[in-house]
């Protein structure tokens, strides 16, 4: 009896300092994403496409629970993402800030992240400079450079030599449109004209009859949203095809999800991106896959969805790393140079710059048992951000 009660006391002495021992915290991800406005769908994207990675890999690394901590910047609010990631570190003590669909917010957010040292993982945000002024900052989608000098090459090669632009005059649509007439001249082509529309415009004809009038061979075009879904209905109208105009588009102007929307018109345009819900792999079918068994529905995974896919990846490459010790100087150093293999295809985050480095694909919109979709029909290996756009 006396040895039994000494067993017994030597387990209980064993077991009160185990219970004692407090649960790590979780790594926290504090993402500020628009939940509500015209891009309130994009919002529901991005979290199907996290939490399409973590029903793969789990919602614990390195002994860690990982808890996302969703923030709605309401849209086009650059003073609403500064509050926001302002909160997140100050009160929240999240361990990476991540997010962003317009350039304005990713400025702002890039900017608490400097001051805070709290990494900021861009999901979308196509403008050059932003990783360049803030240390902590790594993009995880494209810069609208990496998509216009591919889509102008191919162009050019493919026997396209003249083109004309309509954009939405503001500042994405500006930087865009003239990144895209430099790659074109570069590459021996010739603009005879671009046009900048009002952002509210919903009456397109006397832009489109002054494309036609011009005799292009291409119509380059940037715009988003309804409005670029009714720009685009308006050129099939216009019958441009028939005009021996191609309409190109940097990124896409509608979405795969909006194709069907449009019909027709949408036929054979060209567009240069990152990534397509179609792109053939095994690895981007079973995404697509989860992606839409977490949405719920037969939607499919639009850029800013795989970027917010990697970027989870990447906080977990990156707690694995560290022991699940999330020290902001240690998870910059190792995001530089990291790489891996996407559905979007192989991705790498440029050592010295923090931009990323990836496949570019050429997409011409089919139609194929019915369906519209984009289908890949060039691929730019690995490219990088131009360094005058770094």
């Amino acid at each position: 009896m006396k040895r039994w009660l000494l067993l017994v006391a030597a387990v209980l002495a064993l077991a009160l300092p185990l219970r004692a021992v407090a649960a790590p915290e979780p790594i926290k991800i504090g993402f500020i994403f628009s939940y509500s406005g015209s891009d309130d769908e994009t919002g529901k994207e991005a979290d199907a496409a996290m939490a399409a990675y973590m029903a793969q890999h789990g919602d614990t690394v390195a002994g860690r629970k990982v808890v996302i901590l969703r923030r709605d910047d309401t849209g086009l609010a650059p003073e609403v993402a500064k509050r926001l990631a302002t909160e997140l570190v100050i009160q929240d003590h999240v361990d990476v800030l991540a997010g962003t669909i317009l350039t304005p917010n990713a400025i702002a957010v890039a900017q608490v992240s400097t001051q805070s040292h709290v990494p900021f993982l861009i999901v979308n945000a196509g403008s050059a400079g932003i990783p360049a002024k803030n240390p902590y900052t790594v993009r995880f989608g494209f810069t609208n450079a990496q998509l216009t000098q591919p889509l102008a090459q191919w162009m050019v090669r493919n026997g396209i030599k003249s083109a004309y632009a309509l954009y939405a005059n503001y500042g994405a649509g500006v930087e865009t449109t003239t990144l895209f007439a430099n790659a074109f001249a570069a590459a021996g082509g010739t603009m005879l004209g671009e046009i900048g529309m009002p952002m509210n415009s919903n009456d397109f004809s006397a832009y489109i009859q002054r494309v036609k009038d011009a005799h292009p061979q291409a119509l380059f075009v940037f715009h988003n949203g309804s409005g670029g879904i009714n720009l685009m209905k308006a050129c099939g109208h216009a019958d441009l095809t028939k005009a021996g105009i191609t309409v190109v588009t940097v990124p896409e102007v509608v979405r795969p999800n909006d194709l069907a929307t449009v019909g027709d018109a949408v036929l054979g345009n060209i567009s240069a991106l990152d990534y397509a819900p179609s792109h053939d792999s095994a690895m981007n079918r079973a995404f697509v896959q989860a992606f839409q068994k977490a949405h719920g529905g037969e939607r499919l995974p639009s850029f800013d969805a795989i970027a917010a896919y990697d970027v989870i990846n990447a906080v977990y490459r990156v707690a694995t790393a560290q022991n699940g010790v999330m020290d902001p100087d240690k998870t910059i150093a190792t995001l530089r140079g990291m790489s891996f293999e996407s559905p979007r295809g192989p991705f790498k985050i440029d050592p010295q710059t923090r931009e990323p480095i990836e496949n570019v694909y050429i997409r011409r919109v089919e139609r194929s048992g019915g369906v519209l979709s984009y289908r890949e029909i060039a691929t730019f290996p690995m490219v990088k951000v131009p360094v005058e756009q770094q």
